[in-house]
Order: structure tokens, then sequence, then C-alpha cells
């Protein structure tokens, strides 16, 4: 039950509508740099989903299927904050989720029932 929550909730995580990228900071080409706000993939804690956010939409998809399990959009609430509306295409069910950016790859979140789950950042190489 508590990895369908934290699965639903990162589904709803779609973590944010708006601005999603903080400014740019040019670098050397040498330099490999951090990445800033919530575009790209994020994984659950148990390893179940994957959801991906981008443009103020996201989806989330199981790791093992590739199954579509929720969708959904965010929108940032300041720098750090990120709401997201979740739609669980299992449940049929619709439910928010709020995020704080505690690192550059780490997202604290908190559905709307008070379940408390961590997405981190999917590396570019898997």
């Amino acid at each position: 039950m508590r990895t369908v929550q934290t699965f639903t909730a990162l589904a709803a995580l779609g973590l944010l509508a708006g601005c999603v990228m903080g400014p740019v900071e040019r670098r050397s080409p040498a330099v490999a740099s951090q990445p800033t706000g919530v575009e790209g993939q994020w994984v659950d804690e148990q390893g179940v989903g994957v959801s991906t956010f981008a443009g103020g939409a996201f989806t989330t998809r199981a790791l093992d299927t590739n199954s579509r399990l929720s969708e959904g959009s965010y929108r940032f609430v300041d720098n750090r904050t990120v709401s997201i509306e979740v739609r669980s295409l299992i449940r049929n069910t619709t439910s928010n989720v709020n995020c704080a950016l505690a690192t550059p790859n780490r997202l604290n979140c908190t559905n709307s029932e008070g379940n408390r789950f961590v997405l981190t950042r999917r590396s570019a190489t898997g």
C-alpha cells in the first residue's frame, strides 16, 4: 500500500507548472554544470517508477513495464517549493503533492494525506 501511495505521490509530483529553471550560469565547457529546477527524470525511493518533468507537465511510468501510472502538472511556489497536481491512472483519483528541492538532486515531498517520500534525480546515464 505504501508503494502505491509513494508511486501516486511521485506521479503527482509532476512537480510544477511555470518557471522551472533558475538563471543559467555560464561555465567553461570543461566544468560540468549542476542541474537546476525540476526538469528531467526523478526516481522514487523504492525504484518502482520514474517521473519525468518537462514544461509544467509530468508523467510517471513503471520502471519494470514502462506503463503509465500517473500524470499531471506542476508549478513553482517559490524558488525551492514545487506544487504538483497528480492524476493517478491506476486509481482514477487526483491529489496534490508539495515538494521541496532540498538539493539539485533530491526532492522531499509530502502528499495531501501527509505521507512523505523522496525523489532522486536520475542520472543522464540511467
